[in-house]
């Protein structure tokens, strides 16, 4: 985890972000990069046919040097951990911004603020996390406020047991180790996915043994849903955080089969890492 990549648009939960983030490059002796995606309007001159323009360069450039001076006050306020930083604002989308930043700078984790919202305003605000998180070929760690990197001592695996993940489960591990936690491996027994409980427990033993896993317990809980038994496990545990994995699926796929991970995001407290499947 030596480059840190956070998007921000200097709201409440992407300063917080930021602050965890340099918490994180400090003790990894690491980088952050800070991002602020914006976009504008085009406008059309009939003269140059149908290639657009941005209608106002003396408003591109105003947004970009508010940017530059509003990274400068939260650096000071908040980023004293993280020594070695840097900033870009970039006009275009905020997840293709994203997602064209992880590529050219070789993103090792991509650390976002969220805010729990609901309703209306899940849709407006989460959805940027959610669609990071749905296709970032990176992991991605959603937090809200209140969390300090320091407070990372018990983490939740909540996964299906397959043994076939091993590139994703050894992140897993790199992760556990950073934060020298012990990890909570959860098995939600829901209706789509029921097993008798023995059948379970040896699934659990299976795959601690397969991966060689270290300092862990291991988890059966019954609910309807995976969300639902997840949430609850996480509250009742009083869990630093959650790892997960997303299937980082694409057009149709994406809505018939859904993504546990990105439709937890914005329900549950605790910082949520999610890693794709995808090699």
């Amino acid at each position: 985890m030596k480059k840190i990549l956070v998007p921000c648009d200097f709201s409440t939960p992407a300063v917080h972000a930021y602050s965890f983030a340099c918490q994180m490059a400090k003790e990894a002796q690491g980088e952050v990069f800070v991002m602020h995606a914006f976009e504008l309007p085009f406008s059309y001159e009939s003269t140059f046919g149908v290639q657009p323009y941005i209608f106002d360069m003396e408003l591109l450039k105003s947004i970009e040097d508010k940017a530059k001076e509003n990274f400068k006050k939260m650096r000071k306020a908040v980023g004293k951990a993280a020594e070695n930083q840097h900033f870009e604002a970039l006009h275009g989308s905020i997840t293709g911004s994203i997602l064209d930043q992880i590529r050219e700078k070789n993103i090792d984790l991509v650390v976002m603020g969220t805010t729990g919202a609901s309703g209306l305003s899940e849709v407006l605000i989460g959805s940027n996390t959610e669609k990071v998180v749905r296709f970032s070929p990176v992991p991605v760690l959603s937090l809200r406020e209140g969390h300090e990197a320091s407070d990372i001592k018990n983490i939740v695996l909540a996964n299906s047991l397959e043994l076939n993940q091993r590139k994703f489960v050894e992140k897993v591990k790199d992760l556990q180790a950073f934060f020298g936690a012990k990890l909570h491996i959860l098995y939600i027994n829901s209706l789509a996915r029921f097993k008798p409980e023995e059948e379970a427990q040896l699934l659990l033993e299976d795959f601690v043994k397969h991966y060689t896993l270290e300092n862990y317990t291991l988890n059966i809980r019954n609910a309807p849903f995976e969300e639902e038994g997840i949430i609850r496990f996480v509250e009742q545990t009083k869990a630093d955080m959650l790892a997960m994995a997303t299937h980082s699926r694409r057009g149709l796929a994406h809505l018939v089969s859904g993504s546990l991970a990105e439709d937890i995001v914005n329900h549950i407290d605790c910082p949520i890492w999610t890693c794709t499947l995808r090699d």
